[in-house]
């Protein structure tokens, strides 16, 4: 299967929504426990910025308005000014799109933008039980900056998380 991707726009949101709170039922993918809403997402979607921090949206090459996954570029840690070279990425993938090759797309297209954006490193968590995320970023050059026990706890399942990173351009 092919994908591309395009800019998210407002149009996505409930798609994006929809994604993200499919992913929240494992307790593998996020800390969220409930649900998010599309209005509680839209400070969030239009608070980023196309040209420092996009969300990007995924399809499948031949039917580019049915999104089939997302990725965010979010500010590092706390927003700080100084963060800016680093940011953190999001990738949720709709669960029939996983393991289809979608993820490693968007993650090379990442890789490949990020130093169009003025940014030098990127990074995220993963629940250490998540391994396919782990696997996947792996094989596209993150390593371990560190691992936090049992940091997270999702209604008794407590998780592990771990912050993988890596440099990208020069």
């Amino acid at each position: 299967m092919a994908y591309s991707h395009r800019l998210a726009t407002s149009e996505d949101l409930p798609a994006i929504v929809e994604i993200y709170n499919s992913a929240i039922p494992s307790k593998a993918a996020t800390c969220d426990i409930e649900p998010v809403t599309v209005a509680s997402r839209k400070e969030w979607f239009e608070a980023s910025d196309p040209r420092r921090r996009p969300i990007w949206v995924g399809h499948e090459t031949d039917a580019p308005h049915t999104v089939t996954g997302y990725l965010s570029f979010e500010p590092f840690l706390n927003g700080r000014r100084g963060y800016d070279t680093t940011a953190d990425l999001a990738v949720y993938l709709h669960r029939d799109h996983r393991g289809r090759g979608q993820g490693t797309y968007l993650l090379r297209e990442a890789i490949a933008h990020a130093p169009k954006l003025g940014i030098r490193n990127i990074a995220t968590t993963i629940f250490a039980s998540n391994e396919p995320s782990i696997r996947l970023f792996r094989a596209h050059g993150f390593e371990e900056w560190g691992r936090l026990p049992r940091v997270a706890d999702l209604d008794g399942v407590v998780q592990d998380v771990v912050f993988v990173g890596r440099p990208v351009g020069e």
